[in-house]
């Protein structure tokens, strides 16, 4: 797809939105011997890229909007300047989490945050895959549905929400920086966790700026759960649409 046909694209998708533009009355194409601007306009756009041998025309000046104008179904990038290109960005931010000694009667929590940008898209998925901690054969129970805390059980679950219980922990997702990102069904309610590898946790449903998440994890154990240090590998796969 050439670039006018991107632009009109984003003009077409704002105005089922709603969005007001501004229009321009589009003039015949500029010319003389020598040269020739053959989409240009009077007002405040300027001429899409034009170019010959010698000469050449990328950008247009006095834009009616720069950035992004989004509703909940569509959004638009304005600006001469706007990078066309789709770029998906993902840092995890905490590279190990630890739970100290684990107790029958206690409940044991840690977090762990990741960050997630995308432009030009549809959209990303993000994904939880590994297994719960485990000490040799023995593995903790993973939660298969979202549960509430029970100390004295085998639990092993996550959310990525702000938790009042068992005891204040976690954050809800920082959206701050011009992010749309979201949680999952089955890790967006508070004080209840789950954990089945493989599934979706967060996700966006279009271009987003930054997202910062926090995971939550807990674990319980029962009172005859075998002794000794117990390990977990767990991986972020994120998905962009395009």
């Amino acid at each position: 797809m050439d670039r006018r046909a991107k632009r009109t694209l984003y003009i077409a998708t704002a105005s089922l939105a709603g969005l007001l533009f501004v229009m321009t009355t589009p003039a015949w194409g500029l010319s003389s011997p020598n040269f020739q601007l053959d989409e240009s306009s009077i007002g405040t756009s300027g001429p899409l890229n034009q170019s010959s041998s010698n000469f050449g025309i990328t950008d247009a000046t006095g834009d009616i909007g720069v950035g992004n104008s989004t509703s909940s179904n569509f959004q638009v990038d304005a600006g001469s300047k706007t990078n066309a290109d789709p770029v998906l960005a993902f840092a995890v931010n905490t590279s190990a989490v630890n739970f100290g000694t684990f107790s029958a009667s206690t409940p044991s929590t840690t977090t762990a945050t990741f960050s997630v940008m995308n432009y030009t898209s549809n959209g990303y998925t993000v994904q939880l895959v590994g297994s719960a901690p485990s000490n040799g054969s023995y593995s903790i129970g993973a939660l298969a549905t979202a549960e509430l805390s029970q100390p004295g059980t085998d639990q092993f679950g996550v959310n990525l929400v702000a938790n009042t219980l068992p005891l204040s922990v976690g954050a809800n997702p920082d959206n701050g920086q011009f992010g749309f990102g979201s949680i999952a069904t089955n890790y967006n309610t508070p004080n209840y966790y789950r954990y089945i590898s493989g599934d979706i946790i967060a996700k966006s449903d279009k271009s987003s700026g930054i997202t910062n998440y926090t995971i939550t994890y807990l674990v319980n154990v029962a009172g005859l759960t075998p002794g000794g240090r117990y390990t977990s590998n767990q991986t972020l796969v994120v998905l962009g649409r395009y």
